[in-house]
């Protein structure tokens, strides 16, 4: 009996190398986090993680991530459709445009937002007479992840959007559906695993930024303080405990998060897998 022959050979290669690299880049550091955790005792990591200062960067590094990954999925979703479905002079440019926060190093990215949205701004000195104050607050925060969190989005639903038949939106007209049920009932159902995973991204990149955030943020204890600045806090003053776990309540919400989107992308797809 002959055996079939793989179209692609190196399977074994290719999956050991996978899980070698994966296990240098991933598994290992999330490891070490682990162990160093456990070389503590548990009421020290638990008073560090539980400490008023701790818990109030957790508050504003959940809330500004939460509300910057909502309304990138929001306006990521209209970017990617715009991209896939329109034909517009520059369209090239605004699609290159959607990488840049990719490319552009996210200390030089929150520099130039402290600079556009301060008092003496662009921006920022058209919104100060109205009493709306960007930098140096929690909408300064979010204003930065937005900019580093819009890329995950349009780039998970962009290909979505351009496996989409357009018979069927054709169906769906020929049927009566109007042009807002065609959204709802025919397109949102077989783009929203794409749209979950491009919020989940962009809330997870959210949890753990730091660099486009430390400048606009201002840093300001109970206020303004996100979680990724307080451990850097703690390892200038060697506190290597606080640290720790800070860092490993950080990490268990990603995996709690990435787990329930999963859950949930799931369902999602034995509900709406047949009718698409």
């Amino acid at each position: 009996m002959k055996h079939a022959t793989r179209v692609l050979p190196g399977f074994g290669l290719t999956l050991g190398y996978t899980v070698f690299y994966l296990s240098l880049i991933v598994l290992i550091p999330v490891g070490a986090l682990v162990l160093k955790a456990i070389s503590f005792p548990f009421e020290t990591l638990w008073l560090a993680a539980t400490s008023p200062r701790a818990v109030a960067s957790y508050q504003v590094t959940f809330i500004t991530a939460l509300c910057a990954a909502v309304a990138n999925a929001v306006f990521g979703t209209l970017v990617a459709w715009c991209l896939v479905r329109y034909s517009f002079p520059g369209r090239s440019i605004v699609d290159a445009m959607v990488d840049l926060p990719f490319a552009l190093p996210t200390a030089v990215s929150g520099i130039a937002l402290t600079a556009v949205y301060s008092k003496s701004g662009w921006i920022g000195q058209l919104l100060h007479p109205l009493g709306i104050e960007v930098a140096f607050t929690p909408l300064g925060i979010t204003v930065a992840l937005l900019f580093i969190g819009l890329p995950f989005v349009v780039r998970s639903v962009q290909p979505a959007f351009e496996e989409l038949d357009p018979a069927v939106e054709d169906a769906a007209a020929i049927l009566g559906a109007s042009r807002w049920q065609t959204v709802l009932r025919v397109l949102f159902p077989q783009v929203m695993p794409a749209i979950l995973t491009g919020f989940t991204m962009s809330f997870a990149r959210g949890l753990g930024e730091y660099g486009s955030v430390v400048f606009i943020a201002g840093n300001m204890p109970f206020r303004t303080e996100i979680a990724s600045l307080l451990i850097v806090t703690k390892l200038e003053q060697f506190d290597y405990a606080g640290a720790t776990a800070i860092g490993c309540v950080l990490l268990a919400a990603s995996f709690l998060l990435l787990l329930a989107i999963n859950l949930i992308q799931n369902r999602w797809l034995r509900r709406w897998g047949g009718a698409v």
